[in-house]
């Protein structure tokens, strides 16, 4: 099976794929990489690229006919995130002695937090329509990133140090975060 795809340059080592939320590959490949290297990576990785579709079909007909939230209602969960987020930060953060800066809150398409290199961290006002441990999660996610701005083995062992059940409610915000996007009208 052939596969259309962008390819797009730069002074990258490796080469990677990229699916996009609208189903379109994305192959990231050094200067050097020929069309016809590309190629042969995207036939390499045909039982990758055909799982990701299945399973991006998938959650776009679970999410398809959700109930979106009206801006009265994001308006409300952006009012209650202002209160509940910036509470279960001062917590984590005391906790696991960080300093940070200012605190973000929005309604974002891709993310459910992040966090600066000046030490503001942003976070998904989307986060308030998920359990309590869910939200715990992504602050001490984001709080780790003070000490540790990558996802290497140090920053993980932070995580678990001070959230041993990352894993399973980052888990349920995988499984679960498609169809709360969709609710706010981010994703098809």
């Amino acid at each position: 099976m052939e596969f259309e795809y962008t390819l797009i340059k730069s002074k990258r080592k490796t080469i990677s794929l990229e699916m996009r939320p609208d189903g379109s590959l994305v192959v990231r490949a050094p200067n050097r990489t020929s069309k016809r290297e590309a190629d042969a990576f995207v036939k390499k990785h045909e039982k990758w690229i055909e799982s990701h579709r299945k399973k991006m079909d998938e959650r776009r007909a679970q999410t398809q006919n959700v109930q979106r939230l009206t801006d009265a209602e994001l308006k409300a969960l952006a009012r209650l995130a202002k209160k509940v987020i910036p509470e279960r930060v001062e917590f984590y953060a005391k906790q696991m002695n960080a300093q940070y800066g200012r605190i973000t809150l929005r309604c974002q398409k891709t993310r459910w937090g992040s966090c600066s290199t000046k030490k503001n961290l942003n976070f998904n006002i989307l986060l308030m329509l998920t359990p309590i441990e869910v939200l715990d999660s992504v602050v001490v996610h984001e709080l780790c990133h003070l000490f540790e701005m990558n996802h290497g083995e140090r920053f993980y062992q932070r995580v678990y140090a001070v959230y041993p059940e990352y894993d399973k409610w980052n888990r349920w915000l995988k499984e679960h975060g498609p169809e709360l996007l969709a609710r706010a009208g981010l994703r098809n």
